[in-house]
């Protein structure tokens, strides 16, 4: 065999033992991330299934006996159920906000993609930086502006700050410039449409996959805020659940057992496992939609 033959040879073999160690790599890298990000997730669902008052005790990664009934039963019976109340907040406040703050991104993206106006690359870039400005600078702000316009303890105070996404407006832009062909907008506008009508019934279908991530973001955002609505939001009866959680953990078990935060927690997570498992579908193909022209 010629020498030129064997360097082939070795050469492809050192390939597919390259090939092999990445993945093994790669393979393990996830696993390792994924054990822990899943770990707090698989505590609070052992802890949760414990009979009361047992969650810190015995081994917290195997289950120990069964209780998640009576469990839920305690959880709901404290305060007069104020834990649904909370629950029910968030699912209002995330629902809403999400859905309003998606269709206002895919408007402006949509807009930022489709027509050319003088200084859209300037707004652009002011998009791009407010991405980068973590919205926990902006808390104090608006906790002074909401209480100068009288409506600290309202609703509004948590809905309005939440429909506006700078992300998700970054995100429309992209997803529409890459799925909207102007060809496809050129042809409603030659058949008479209007634009609102061209964005309404060609724009926002074409754009379905990017809107439902843009969604989930958004949803998770709101889900997740705790500072603002802690401060806008006195009443118990209007806090979301984060804010009502972390107002049980404070009375460190004397007003509320500690048990009752760890079953909380756990159920607070379901709406969001909901969101992701139903809309997956969707959200795999906008995250990949820029990944091949």
């Amino acid at each position: 065999m010629s020498a030129a033959a064997t360097r082939g040879i070795s050469t492809a073999g050192a390939r597919r033992d390259t090939t092999a160690t990445s993945r093994a790599v790669v393979l393990s890298l996830l696993l390792i991330s994924t054990v822990y990000f899943l770990f707090p997730l698989w505590w609070l669902l052992v802890s949760v299934t414990k009979p009361f008052g047992r969650q810190f005790s015995g081994n917290g990664l195997w289950f120990d006996g069964f209780g998640l009934f009576e469990n839920i039963g305690r959880l709901t019976a404290q305060n007069d159920g104020i834990f649904w109340r909370w629950m029910l907040n968030s699912v209002l406040y995330c629902g809403i906000g999400a859905l309003v703050g998606t269709l206002l991104s895919a408007m402006a993206g949509y807009l930022l993609a489709m027509y050319e106006f003088r200084g859209r690359g300037a707004l652009f870039g002011t998009v791009l930086a407010a991405v980068l400005v973590p919205k926990i600078l902006f808390t104090l702000p608006l906790y002074l502006m909401f209480s100068g316009v009288g409506l600290i303890d309202n609703p509004l105070a948590v809905l309005l700050p939440s429909i506006v996404s700078p992300f998700g407006v970054y995100l429309a832009r992209i997803f529409a410039a890459q799925s909207v062909p102007g060809e496809v907008v050129e042809a409603g506008r030659l058949d008479g449409a209007g634009e609102f009508r061209i964005f309404r019934t060609i724009g926002l279908p074409m754009m379905l996959p990017a809107l439902v991530t843009i969604f989930l973001f958004q949803f998770v955002d709101i889900w997740n805020n705790y500072l603002l609505p802690a401060m806008v939001l006195g009443d118990d009866r209007l806090q979301p659940v984060t804010v009502g959680l972390v107002g049980w953990n404070a009375s460190h078990g004397v007003a509320v057992p500690a048990p009752l935060v760890v079953i909380g927690s756990l159920i607070s997570v379901i709406p969001l496992i909901v969101a992701f498992v139903a809309l997956q579908r969707f959200w795999r193909a906008g995250m990949t939609a820029g990944a091949v022209k």
